[in-house]
């Protein structure tokens, strides 16, 4: 759920333009659009594809994505709780549903390790961003 609001001016189609934050209210949706009809993305393969082109690879699926995060995961002893749980799963055995309270910073560490763990594979350098602490209890 996005919480943070728009900040008071955006920049559209090259004019300053004063954002309406009297009637903002944040959205329900994580992947919203307001664009369409059901306040959400529903189909993000079109958005995939056009950027798998335009980056010159080969076609690959979204599903192909999901799979592929869950087995790089493990090479940097992630476990697995908390890759299922960065991606989307509900938690499957007792413990994940009862006993395990995981904050979002913990989520964000184990998945800025992960990310950093494939950009060095692939010979990519970015600078590391600064967590900002959220204070966000998933239970």
């Amino acid at each position: 759920m996005n919480d943070t609001s728009p900040p008071e001016y955006r920049i559209r189609h090259g004019k300053k333009v004063k954002n309406d934050l009297d009637n903002w209210k944040p959205s329900e949706w994580v992947f919203f659009r307001k664009t369409a009809d059901s306040g959400h993305i529903v189909e993000p393969r079109i958005g995939h594809n056009r950027a798998l082109a335009s980056a010159g690879l080969p076609d690959l699926t979204l599903h192909g994505l999901r799979r592929s995060f869950g087995t790089l995961a493990e090479w940097v002893e992630c476990p697995v709780g908390i890759s299922a749980q960065i991606m989307g799963h509900k938690p499957s055995a007792l413990a994940e549903k009862h006993y395990r309270k995981r904050p979002l910073d913990l989520l964000w560490m184990w998945h800025t390790k992960i990310e950093a763990w494939i950009l060095k594979q692939a010979s990519i350098s970015v600078a590391p961003v600064q967590q900002k602490s959220q204070s966000v209890n998933l239970a």
